[in-house]
């Protein structure tokens, strides 16, 4: 006897679970800027979520990874099983925005989409690439879909310390 599953059908033009992400979100890309940007001078390391299918949202820290001032090494064992997963990101702290060979072999084994973020860590010091290590264009959106035109660029560097005189009195 055959069982009965309702077929599910998707909406006109809607991109499939696994589908290779065409875009990412301005909070997405913020955070990782700002990560790399607090990992300097050792490089940062990091996996994309796509969720929606089709446009990165998520940035996920693996437990156990590890940095350096010349790599970044993913346990990526310790990811859970999720087709969401979109490819990985980190950061060049030398601000070469070109994959390495090590960078390559990454790509080639793991994922659709990859970014290399480099220093200063600002709104355009960043790259996508594909899974052969082709660099790619990769669109900023605010959110589900809506490309960005208003969201002002955010700075990640430190601000400079107030002057003596305005610092709180201490107890």
């Amino acid at each position: 006897m055959p069982i009965f599953r309702p077929a599910r059908k998707p909406l006109p033009g809607a991109p499939k679970l696994g589908a290779t992400p065409r875009a990412i979100t301005r909070a997405a890309l913020d955070n990782a800027l700002a990560s790399a940007a607090s990992s300097y001078p050792n490089e940062f390391g990091g996996v994309l979520r796509a969720d929606p299918p089709g446009i990165i949202s998520e940035l996920l820290l693996l437990p156990g990874t590890t940095a350096g001032r010349r790599h970044a090494n993913f346990q990526l064992y310790m990811l859970h099983a999720d087709l969401s997963i979109a490819g990985t990101v980190h950061s060049h702290p030398s601000g070469a925005l070109h994959p390495s060979d090590a960078d390559l072999r990454l790509f080639r084994s793991w994922g659709r989409r990859h970014l290399i973020l480099g220093a200063p860590f600002g709104q355009g010091s960043w790259r996508a690439y594909d899974g052969n290590g082709r660099e790619t264009r990769l669109a900023v959106v605010a959110g589900r879909g809506s490309p960005v035109s208003s969201i002002p660029p955010r700075s990640y560097r430190p601000s400079a310390a107030p002057p003596a005189d305005e610092l709180p009195d201490e107890p």
